[in-house]
């Protein structure tokens, strides 16, 4: 059956609705980051504070498109989520916007890679990967990595990489499922794949 990639009204909302949920996420992570930095400073590893939890940060990109499975539905959302964050008071002012399509880009580069026909945990990882790549190259711009030395630059790259895998991937891919099996997802492509009837359907054949 052939895909279509041209966005309903349906896309649209949805987009809208993530955007806002992980504007108001990405926020508590900024603040909350702020505390794990204090809390590893005193152990030399204050670089690694936000590192942690980077991956959350390409989560409404990731999860959005999993979810809509139509190109340009991770930067949209990526975008939208960091505009929104703005707006509530990101303490980074315009930059998060900058910082935000960035990491929209690199999450729409990775599904655009298998030319916008795979979703699956194998997709969202390597778009995951790709916006930390992407916003760790931003870094040297907006944060001044060419200062840092080597080794812990690649230090933080490889945790940054291993957030993404876990967050904008693995659990990207478990929250989209989750939600697929509420039936709150019926009217998407990943509704059908993981809908309430399905999970009745392997329930029964393991029943047998």
């Amino acid at each position: 059956m052939e895909r279509k990639f041209g966005w309903q009204l349906k896309d649209v909302i949805m987009v809208a609705v993530l955007g806002l949920v992980f504007a108001v996420i990405y926020l508590a992570i900024l603040y909350a980051g702020v505390g794990v930095t204090a809390a590893l400073t005193p152990f030399g590893l204050a670089p690694f504070g936000y590192e942690i939890f980077y991956g959350i940060w390409f989560m409404g990109a990731t999860l959005a498109a999993f979810i809509i499975q139509k190109p340009g539905v991770a930067v949209v959302t990526e975008f939208l989520a960091a505009f929104l964050e703005f707006l509530m008071g990101n303490m980074g002012g315009p930059l998060v916007l900058v910082s935000g399509l960035v990491q929209g880009v690199g999450a729409e580069v990775g599904f655009a890679v298998f030319r916008y026909r795979r979703y699956d945990t194998r997709s969202l990882c390597v778009s995951g990967i790709l916006a930390a790549v992407f916003s760790f190259a931003w870094g040297f711009v907006q944060n001044a990595y060419a200062l840092i030395t080597p080794g812990v630059l690649v230090a933080m790259l490889a945790v940054r990489i291993v957030s993404a895998v876990v967050f904008a991937g693995l659990i990207s891919k478990a929250a989209g499922v989750g939600l697929a099996r509420t039936g709150v997802l019926k009217s998407y492509a990943l509704g059908a794949q993981y809908g309430t009837a399905k999970v009745m359907d392997d329930e029964e054949e393991d029943a047998a």
